[in-house]
């Protein structure tokens, strides 16, 4: 079933533009009468059908709204700037492997720097990755952040549990925390003064096993790890 999302969700008639009435009408080929799936940012859900097709919107009817909880725990992830395809791949699997909220940030040793208006561009570009990851898994679209520095996306986690990828930490078991913070670093790793500061801020280091992972992967590996041992 095809699959939208929308800001706001409530039985009854809605109208859908911009993009996702585009890729109801030019990319899925959509007709009146199909049914069709609805998202909201909240992770509800409805069917609804299509109603009216026009070139600046479609109308659809939706149907009850099927308000599911929270997902406990939820997964945020600190990723630093990674360069070209390579990050888009590694927010597309983040969704796929279930985290809740992303948070990208120029690590010291990162190749990729952004600066106004790149930034916000390429923020947007990443929003649109993330939704479209979404659209394919089922999964709702986690939120997306900058943060301008290491200290500057710490400060703002929240409390819970406060993980950080290293290669020579043990496997150790998955937190019971309902939030849970897992910090990655980039291809030539986290720097010593950044891995200095995390210890500050209370992060204790994670394992993934023995070989090494490249900067896209070791993320996601590491939120379906936490995923599967949690059963959520």
């Amino acid at each position: 079933m095809i699959r939208i999302f929308v800001e706001t969700l409530a039985p009854g008639s809605l109208a859908i533009a911009g993009d996702e009435h585009h890729y109801l009408g030019r990319v899925r080929r959509a007709r009146v009468g199909d049914a069709i799936e609805l998202v909201d940012p909240a992770g509800r859900r409805a069917t609804a059908t299509i109603a009216t097709m026009t070139a600046n919107d479609t109308t659809v009817t939706v149907g009850e709204v099927d308000v599911a909880g929270p997902v406990i725990p939820r997964i945020q992830v600190l990723v630093p700037l990674i360069k070209g395809d390579r990050m888009d791949a590694c927010l597309e699997k983040l969704v796929e492997a279930g985290v809740d909220h992303v948070i990208v940030w120029p690590a010291e040793r990162s190749v990729v720097k952004l600066d106004g208006d790149k930034r916000q561009a390429r923020l947007g570009h990443y929003t649109a990755v993330l939704a479209a990851g979404a659209r394919q898994s089922g999964a709702p679209a986690p939120a997306i952040a900058y943060a301008a520095s290491l200290r500057a996306a710490v400060q703002g986690v929240g409390e819970g549990a406060r993980l950080v990828l290293d290669g020579r930490a043990e496997r150790a078991a998955a937190p019971s925390d309902s939030l849970i913070t897992v910090v990655s670093g980039p291809e030539g790793g986290l720097s010593p003064g950044e891995l200095d500061l995390l210890a500050t801020e209370r992060f204790t280091g994670f394992g993934l096993g023995p070989r090494v992972l490249r900067a896209e992967t070791a993320p996601v590996i590491a939120v379906a790890i936490l995923r599967a041992a949690t059963g959520t």
